[in-house]
């Protein structure tokens, strides 16, 4: 395993280094130009990347990451801010961040984030994302949905609906009259068809 660590702050360094399992394989860089270059020649090699964003330029680094996830969409990233900012947050998971997590993350913590990020779902709470998906503006009853909602059967549809309402498996299955595990499957179906890889990003592809 090997991990690009875009990182400023020796002693959040340090303890990355504490708390990464010892088998991976870290390379740290201090700019977004630099870590660019990384990402640039790895090649899809990397694992995963973390990105520590501090106080100092905190917006730069923001949009920094943003541009990261425009430019390597397969890669996944992982944000640790130093301050707490829903606009931010906001910003960075509707670009395609993979998750958000405290700098100082627990060895047991971290590795709960990343199974969960290797099994294609988001990492940032589960209520802040349903705040997330909740606050998003919803489209207008004439909007024309996104064409790659256009080949979603009529029950993927439904199903697409209650995700961008923030509901949860259970409670969708519960509106349909069908079970849970039906409910999985369609969503394997939607995040085909519609290239999205997780709630979040179906959410707001559906509320335009």
């Amino acid at each position: 395993m090997k991990i690009l660590c875009w990182n400023t702050d020796d002693a959040v360094w340090k303890h990355w280094n504490q708390v990464i399992n010892v088998s991976a394989s870290m390379v740290r860089t201090e700019s977004f130009e630099a870590a660019y270059d990384v990402l640039s020649a790895s090649g899809g090699a990397l694992s995963y990347c973390f990105i520590y964003l501090g106080d100092s330029a905190f917006s730069q680094q923001v949009e920094g990451v943003v541009r990261l996830c425009s430019d390597f969409p397969t890669q996944k990233i992982i944000v640790f801010p130093n301050q707490a900012s829903q606009a931010a947050a906001a910003r960075l998971f509707s670009a395609g961040v993979n998750g958000q997590c405290a700098p100082y993350i627990g060895k047991d913590q971290l590795e709960l984030v990343l199974s969960v990020i290797d099994a294609g779902e988001i990492w940032g709470g589960k209520a802040f994302i349903q705040q997330l998906i909740m606050q998003s503006p919803s489209i207008s009853a004439s909007s024309v949905l996104s064409d790659k909602l256009a080949d979603l059967s009529e029950r993927e549809h439904k199903v697409a609906e209650g995700i961008s309402r923030g509901l949860s498996n259970k409670e969708i299955a519960l509106e349909m009259s069908i079970t849970e595990r039906t409910i999985k499957a369609h969503l394997t179906s939607i995040f085909k068809k519609t290239g999205t890889k997780d709630r979040l990003s179906l959410a707001l592809l559906v509320k335009g």
